[in-house]
């Protein structure tokens, strides 16, 4: 092998390079020949974190390159060694070498060489002043000598100095002429590594939907050249942390730990996997595991002499110590020592530790050294956007502390609008949603006051300030894009044929990893899709919700620190009254979705008596509430987790319209929505019902002007079509609602589910909608207080109405009910109105009662 052939090996795949070495050393080498192996060796064996192993290794290439007055290999040599020397703590001596061989050279060979000082200088010391001279330098001279691979490289390292020192955009530019330079070598390893940095820059930026887009097309090149790039693999790991993504994050991880571990890859690169390891199970909620990859890391890091890293490692560990309850004064100890190494090593990580240590002082009544913390945690708000939202939690947090409670509102109220702004930088419904936890710490330290206060008009203000979010904000549809189009045709095809071959056992084989990889592609599509700053939501206002209710009760519910609450608003009171345990709440709920799933099945042959199952829900969901209920009908705003209560079990409600809204917010807006000009309806049947289309064929009779799509004329497009705009649609199909990933949740048509990715197509979301299939109510609880489904899309495209289930629901039974749904809105009646008088007239059949309990009507 060629001894530049052997030198790249030692960077691509280190462990192969040292056994290439061991054998030519081995044998009979020239100097030359051994100077290559042994420096090929020391590079891997630096990369591999066995510093004084690569030190020795460099030493004997140095002497071996002297012997064969070969004064060129011998320069570059040293310069390898320059960099291991601090690498091993020996920075005034690495740097010293690195300053020697660069005198008296010119040209390509001091540019090379200035291009090791740069990532010495920058990537290892962080003196990005002198780095960026370095840069500036080697860029000239490597421009200027033909070469355009090392012209590129001198570009990718001044671009990485840009990036640490803030100057994103100079950097991206840089990066991005390095990438058409490497192309047209092609240099495809080296372009993929450019790519992925593009992504950090993007990330930087606060790009998001860009950096993911950067990093996937980066990932498609290596598993095309089947290499492993641990960069890449961290640097997306971080990117989807950013977004919320934990669980893919951690897939990911997992997945590059294990192929680094098999192919003995470098200690380096393992070490920053596993710190990404660490954060990932962190923020998927596996604390023991984010300790045990966090201790490792920092092992590594601090054996292989990476302050900078360690720094970050220590301070990802305290974080799980800290959510895993640990208050101790050890570890207030170990945040001060190391808020002020990060002072030093990373200003803009430092934030995060100040505001963990001024907890920790807290926990330990320290109160002038919790304030001295949060006070520098605090001033990092002209920062960074991490280091803004750290900065907001800190001053609210400082404020909390020392009683100036209008000051700490203040703050909770600028975090969260910093947050908006991002939220609004997203496309992908999934990350807005997502992206609202990062709010929930503010939010929280507000509405805890609220409660303390006993303020019913503030808890209702903050309750709504961030509830339901992402519904406020102007929806993006996914781009004109046909390759998602395609893809969602083939994930349909695929499904029906999955559903209709009979032999097929789900969970494994060909059909199911192609269903995985379609569905993955359509994430990986949408997830980066871009946002568009515009104007902020409407602000809430409990004065213009009063002038809207009219004669209805509005009830709305808030968990604060695993405690119910109830607001109630009418005429023109707002009212608080403590309910009880959420835990209870849930449990309750539980048992009354299974006694409706049971009745609608007739599973057993003793008939459950729901209004006593409804009398003790109403009692763990209302509690004294009900008091302040007056005549009229009702609106009731649930929390995330309580979205699917059939509200007509409770005894209060059941005769009563009653709408579901995700916030009242959203129930103001979906009672300004205007129709669209001309009436349109719309009915489809899917395919499968027991009742065949003897639904639909009804209702055609009330709406002889509709839109009919069944017996094989209910695809994907044509629904699609057909829907778009629409004053009413109603669909009779079977539903799914996909807990582990609810914009898969669909609608069963004739050539395959309907999914939530189909309908954010839609230019407009139909205005009012009947979702006759099981389940269709149902959606993700995610974020701080938001839904992922079916019928949370279709009210965030800008749907003002949803009838839907939340149960399964009997076919037979269900035909009469929506016969007479339907002609009680030909009458006039809104929604809610016209639910209510079906059950009424449901009758005592067990079946008949079982429907017109199961359903709910949402939005106005």
């Amino acid at each position: 092998m060629d001894t530049d052939d052997l030198h790249a090996l030692a960077l691509s795949r280190p462990a192969d390079a040292v056994r290439m070495a061991r054998e030519v050393l081995a044998g009979s080498p020239s100097d030359a020949e051994a100077a290559a192996a042994h420096q090929a060796a020391g590079v891997a064996h630096r990369d591999f974190g066995d510093i004084h192993e690569a030190v020795a290794e460099l030493k004997a290439a140095l002497r071996y390159a002297r012997r064969a007055s070969d004064p060129d290999r011998a320069a570059d040599i040293q310069a390898s060694l320059g960099v291991a020397l601090v690498m091993a703590g020996q920075t005034g001596r690495g740097l010293a070498m690195l300053d020697s061989i660069v005198l008296g050279r010119t040209g390509v060979q001091a540019g090379r060489i200035l291009i090791r000082r740069v990532w010495v200088r920058g990537a290892l010391l962080g003196r990005y002043p002198e780095a960026l001279a370095d840069a500036e330098q080697a860029v000239q001279l490597l421009s200027d000598g033909g070469d355009l691979v090392w012209e590129a490289r001198a570009l990718t390292h001044r671009a990485m100095v840009l990036l640490a020192m803030g100057e994103v955009e100079r950097a991206d530019h840089d990066y991005a002429r390095s990438e058409q330079l490497f192309a047209s070598c092609g240099q495809q390893a080296e372009f993929a590594d450019t790519r992925q940095a593009r992504g950090a820059a993007a990330f930087a930026r606060g790009d998001l939907p860009k950096a993911l887009q950067y990093l996937d097309d980066a990932q498609r090149v290596v598993e095309t050249l089947g290499i492993l790039e641990p960069d890449l693999l961290a640097n997306k790991c971080l990117v989807l942390l950013a977004a919320g993504l934990s669980r893919d994050a951690l897939t990911e991880i997992d997945s590059a730990l294990d192929r680094i571990q098999q192919q003995h890859g470098s200690a380096a690169r393992l070490a920053e996997l596993l710190y990404c390891a660490g954060l990932a199970a962190h923020a998927a909620g596996a604390m023991d595991l984010a300790e045990s990859r966090g201790h490792d890391a920092l092992v590594l890091f601090r054996r292989q002499q990476r302050p900078w890293w360690a720094a970050r490692a220590e301070l990802a560990l305290l974080q799980s110590r800290y959510a895993g309850g640990d208050r101790t004064a050890r570890l207030l100890r170990t945040g001060q020592r190391l808020s002020a190494e990060l002072d030093q090593l990373d200003p803009s990580l430092a934030a995060e530790a100040h505001l963990l240590t001024g907890r920790l002082a807290m926990a330990q009544t320290d109160q002038a050294e919790a304030r001295r913390h949060l006070q520098i945690a605090a001033a990092a708000r002209t920062g960074g956007l991490q280091a803004r939202g750290a900065g907001w939690l800190a001053l609210a947090t400082l404020h909390q502390g020392d009683g100036r409670s209008r000051a700490m509102l203040a703050a909770c109220r600028q975090g969260l609008s910093l947050i908006e702004i991002y939220l609004r930088t997203l496309g992908a419904t999934e990350l807005r949603v997502l992206a609202t936890s990062q709010g929930a710490e503010l939010a929280a330290i507000a509405l805890r006051y609220a409660i303390q206060r006993h303020n019913p008009r503030q808890v209702l203000e903050w309750t709504e300030r961030w509830r339901a979010t992402v519904l406020a904000i102007p929806p993006v549809r996914p781009q004109a894009d046909d390759g998602l189009v395609a893809d969602l045709a083939a994930l349909r095809s695929l499904t029906q044929r999955m559903e209709t071959n009979y032999d097929h056992r789900p969970g494994s084989g060909p059909l199911d990893r192609e269903r995985r990889r379609l569905e993955t592609a359509v994430r990986r599509r949408v997830l980066r899709t871009p946002g568009s700053v515009g104007e902020g939501p409407d602000r809430f206002s409990t004065a213009e919700l009063l002038d809207h209710l009219g004669d209805r009760t509005l009830l709305e519910l808030t968990d604060v620190d695993d405690q119910l609450y109830a607001i109630v608003v009418a005429r023109g009171r707002v009212r608080l009254e403590l309910v009880g345990p959420t835990a209870l709440a849930n449990h309750r709920l539980s048992h009354a979705l299974f006694a409706l799933r049971r009745e609608a099945t007739a599973h057993g042959t003793n008939q459950l008596d729901l209004d006593a199952i409804g009398a003790r829900l109403e009692t763990v969901l209302l509690g004294n509430a009900i008091r302040h209920l007056r005549d009229g009908p009702a609106v009731v705003v649930p929390t995330g987790r309580l979205h699917a209560v059939p509200w007509s079990l409770l005894p209060s409600l059941r005769h009563r319209p009653t709408s579901v809204a995700p916030s009242a917010a959203a129930w103001l807006r979906a009672r300004r929505a205007v129709p669209p000009p001309t009436e349109r309806v719309v009915l489809v049947g899917g395919p499968e019902l027991s009742t065949g289309q003897e639904e639909v064929r009804r209702l055609s009779e009330l709406y002889p002007a509709s839109i009919v799509l069944t017996d094989g004329g209910a695809t994907a497009e044509a629904v699609l079509a057909a829907v778009d705009g629409a004053s009413l649609v109603h669909v009779a199909a079977h539903g799914t609602f996909r807990a582990d990933s609810p914009l898969f949740s669909a609608l069963q048509l004739d050539d395959g589910p309907l999914t939530v990715y189909d309908l954010e197509r839609l230019k407009q979301a139909p205005h009012r909608v009947v979702l006759s299939s099981c389940s269709s109510a149902l959606g993700g609880p995610s974020g701080a207080d938001e839904l992922l489904g079916l019928v949370s899309a279709l009210i965030a495209l800008g749907s003002a109405g949803v009838v839907a289930s939340v149960v399964p629901v009997n076919d037979p039974a269900t035909v009469p009910l929506m016969f007479d749904l339907h002609s009680r809105l030909c009458a006039g009646d809104d929604l809610a109105g016209a639910l209510a008088g079906t059950r009424a007239s449901a009758g005592d059949s067990r079946f008949a009662r079982t429907a017109a309990h199961s359903f709910i009507a949402l939005g106005a």
